[in-house]
C-alpha cells in the first residue's frame, strides 16, 4: 500500500543529507504539521509539540561595559540546486501557493523551496523547503513531506492534508453541504465557521470563550455547532444527543444555553447519574421539558444524526476536538485568539470576503 511504502520513504528522508547543510535541521514531521496547525492541546490525542526553536547566539559585549544586543539577522537560505528538481509535479509555484495558504497569515514567516524529488513509488514526490522567522531570532530550519499523486493530498507524519493552490476549497463545499447542526450569526454561507466539538471535552470546553468572542467580531459568520463525541468520552454521545433533541425542539437559540449550561457543568457529566442530572438541568436552562427531550435523545434517527456529524469529521481527516473549520480550513478553536481572529480574517482574503 502507499501509506506503507510511505513510511519507508520517510525513513531515507530523515537519513538524507545531501540537501540538508550540517547546520540546519531536518525536523519532524509532527513540526510541520505544527507550523501548519498552529500549536495547541485536544483531547483526541497527543497535543503536537511547537517547532523547536533556536537561541539566537549572544553577541560579544565589553566585560566593562555591557551593551544591547545586536539586532538578529534576517535568515539566509542556502541556494537551490536545480539537480534537486527531479519531479515533474508538484511545481515550485503550486508549492509556493499551499505554503502561501497555509502560512501567509503569519507575517514573520519565511520559506524556501529547496528540492521537489522523484521517489521510488510513481506520483510521490518529496518534497524540502527551508522555514524562518523572517527577524532572524529562529535559525532557518528544514522540513519534508510527501505530495500524493494527483496533488490533491500531502502527506505528513499520520496526517493527511488537502494539497493545492486552493487547498481548502474541497473541504468547504463539503461544509456547505452537509453542516447541518444549530448556528448562530448569519443565515449566509460565505463566511463559515463550523466547530467541531465534544462536551465532555475540556478543551472544547476552554475554546467556548474563544467561540463567543468570534460570534461578536464576526458578525458576518455563520457559526455552526457539529456534534464530535468522542469514544473515550462515555457520557459524550448521550450529550450530543440531547443537544440534537434541544436543537429540534427549541431551534438554535435554545441550543447555544443549552450547551453553555452543559460546558459550565461539565465535571458532572462523569459519571452516568450525573450526567442524567447535568443534561436534564441544561434542558431546563433552555426552557423545554426534559422528559421530551430524554426520550427524543434515545431515538435512532438522533443518534443516526449524531452518527453523520462524527462522519463528517472523518471525511474532513478531523481527529482532535476541538476543531474550527473556516471556510474549510482547519483551525483548532482554542488556539490563542489573536492567532484565531488573524487566521481568519486571512480566509476572508483569499475567499475574497468583504465585511
Amino acid at each position: 500500500m502507499i501509506i506503507d511504502r510511505y513510511s519507508q520513504l520517510w525513513g531515507e528522508t530523515l537519513k538524507e543529507n545531501r540537501l540538508i547543510r550540517p547546520s540546519l535541521r531536518l525536523l519532524s514531521a509532527a513540526a510541520l504539521i505544527s507550523l501548519l496547525f498552529p500549536s495547541y492541546q485536544a483531547s483526541a490525542q497527543t497535543p503536537v509539540p511547537p517547532a523547536p526553536a533556536n537561541t539566537p547566539a549572544t553577541p560579544s559585549t565589553p566585560a566593562a561595559e555591557p551593551s544591547a544586543p545586536a539586532p538578529a539577522a534576517a535568515p539566509t537560505f542556502p541556494k537551490p540546486d536545480s539537480a534537486d528538481f527531479t519531479a515533474a509535479t508538484p511545481t515550485k509555484e503550486s508549492v509556493d501557493a499551499f505554503l502561501q495558504a497555509n502560512w501567509g497569515y503569519d507575517e514573520n514567516r519565511v520559506w524556501q523551496v529547496q528540492g521537489i524529488l522523484k521517489t521510488p513509488v510513481d506520483g510521490v514526490s518529496k518534497v524540502i523547503i527551508f522555514v524562518a522567522d523572517k527577524s532572524g531570532k529562529e535559525k532557518p530550519a528544514a522540513f519534508a513531506f510527501f505530495v500524493l499523486p494527483g496533488d490533491k493530498y500531502m502527506i505528513s507524519g499520520d496526517d493527511v492534508i488537502p494539497f493545492g493552490e486552493n487547498p481548502f476549497a474541497e473541504n468547504r463545499t463539503v461544509l456547505e453541504q452537509r453542516a447541518d447542526g444549530p448556528y448562530r450569526g448569519s443565515a449566509d454561507k460565505k463566511l463559515e465557521l463550523v466547530e467541531f466539538a465534544d462536551f465532555q471535552c475540556p478543551h472544547c470546553k476552554e475554546a467556548q470563550a474563544n467561540m463567543d468572542k468570534l460570534a461578536t467580531d464576526f458578525p458576518n459568520a455563520r457559526i455552526v455547532y457539529q456534534n464530535y463525541p468522542l469514544p473515550q468520552h462515555a457520557e459524550a454521545a448521550s450529550a450530543a444527543a440531547y443537544g440534537v433533541c434541544v436543537a429540534k425542539q427549541g431551534g438554535s437559540n435554545a441550543f447555544y444555553t443549552f450547551a453553555a449550561a452543559v460546558f459550565d457543568g461539565q465535571d458532572g457529566l462523569a459519571t452516568p447519574d450525573g450526567a442524567t442530572l447535568t443534561l436534564n438541568s441544561a434542558v431546563t436552562k433552555a426552557g423545554l421539558d426534559p422528559a421530551k427531550v430524554e426520550p427524543c435523545a434515545k431515538d435512532p434517527a438522533t443518534v443516526k444524526n449524531v452518527d453523520a456529524s462524527v462522519q463528517l469529521a472523518k471525511d474532513l481527516h478531523i481527529n482532535q476536538t476541538p476543531t474550527l473549520d473556516v471556510n474549510g480550513r482547519p483551525v483548532p478553536a482554542n488556539a490563542p485568539y489573536d492567532v484565531l481572529k488573524r487566521i481568519i480574517v486571512y480566509q476572508e482574503k483569499l475567499d475574497g470576503i468583504t465585511q
